[in-house]
């Protein structure tokens, strides 16, 4: 990318895509296309093709879609399925036709089987039962990466996948119910220190390990990953391999920490002392998901958020902007 480039960032308002908005202005790039919904429906695929026909982007960081932790994937399959589906073929049908130079599809790590070998390889895609309380948006995700593929192999285009773990950091969803696990039990355990609460109900049993990245971070590897990821490296050779812009690329912090582990260091992030009451009736999700980043880390790229200090940062943004943080009603 050149800093005279159209950029658009597809989700620009949501934690990834404001990550990467925040990361490439500290890089010097200006020319960012940013659009909010009530702006432009990235479901109305008329209404996509019109934005990228007037506006031409160059290269698109595809971060837009509809997330949520267990509870929301439960209540809401169809419209997790549905709305990513649109979502993704208004967005690639529309850089395809005008002939974006390179995008950058955000896929996730629940794409991989449920029992996957620990850590995780890229080589996993498909291989196994995907995990039922999130199977709607992984096979929508899957749908994405098989997408971009089927558009490089038959038309030649340079669209690129990558997979993150799992994300936490500013301009998150901190809905107690619909959140991922993160900012949920960090909103939980504000909410109950601030009513004084003795206790706090968790789901689960608390063993299930996960992986958790600072969002920063993974827009700092996107960045890196559209600038190098497929290209030509000092050698001539193509970095990823020959066929690099048909291999998805994990994004991950390395190491990872049970639910149960998880629970104590925001507990004491937010300085809540009551109780955690574990209500192993719910379901706990995938056993582990820990990703091989082997693939990223050969690039040159390594995290630099730790996970005491990103958990830090993210409970003093959420104490600053709280009034208009994403709550929910739950």
């Amino acid at each position: 990318m050149n800093r005279g480039d159209n950029i658009f960032v597809a989700g620009h308002a949501g934690l990834v895509g404001s990550a990467i908005v925040r990361r490439l202005r500290a890089l010097g790039f200006d020319r960012l296309l940013l659009r909010p919904r009530h702006d432009v429906d990235l479901m109305n695929a008329s209404a996509v093709l019109k934005l990228f026909e007037d506006e031409r982007p160059d290269y698109v960081f595809f971060a837009a879609a509809r997330v949520g932790g267990i509870m929301a994937n439960q209540m809401y399959p169809a419209d997790f399925i549905r709305e990513n589906l649109l979502v993704q073929l208004s967005i690639i049908d529309a850089a395809f036709a005008t002939h974006v130079k390179k995008l950058l599809f955000l896929g996730s790590s629940c794409v991989y089987p449920r029992l996957s070998e620990q850590p995780i390889r890229e080589e996993a895609l498909m291989t196994g039962a995907l995990e039922p309380t999130n199977e709607a948006y992984a096979v929508a995700k899957l749908a994405g990466i098989v997408t971009c593929q089927s558009f490089n192999r038959q038309h030649g285009t340079r669209y690129i996948s990558v997979m993150p773990t799992n994300l936490y950091g500013e301009h998150d969803n901190f809905d107690r119910a619909a959140g991922h696990v993160l900012p949920a039990l960090m909103r939980r355990f504000h909410d109950a220190k601030v009513a004084g609460d003795q206790h706090v109900v968790v789901w689960g049993s608390g063993a299930p390990r996960r992986e958790f990245l600072h969002v920063d971070d993974l827009a700092d590897a996107v960045v890196h990953l559209m600038q190098v990821w497929g290209e030509p490296d000092a050698a001539g050779s193509v970095v990823g391999g020959p066929d690099a812009l048909n291999e998805i690329v994990n994004v991950g912090y390395g190491d990872d920490i049970s639910i149960r582990e998880l629970a104590a260091v925001l507990q004491e992030t937010v300085g809540y002392e009551g109780a955690v009451r574990w209500d192993t009736s719910q379901p706990d999700g995938t056993p582990r998901k820990w990703l091989d980043s082997s693939r990223l880390r050969a690039t040159g790229w390594t995290p630099s958020i730790g996970l005491r200090e990103g958990i830090a940062r993210t409970y003093a943004w959420f104490l600053e902007h709280h009034h208009s943080a994403r709550l929910g009603d739950s």
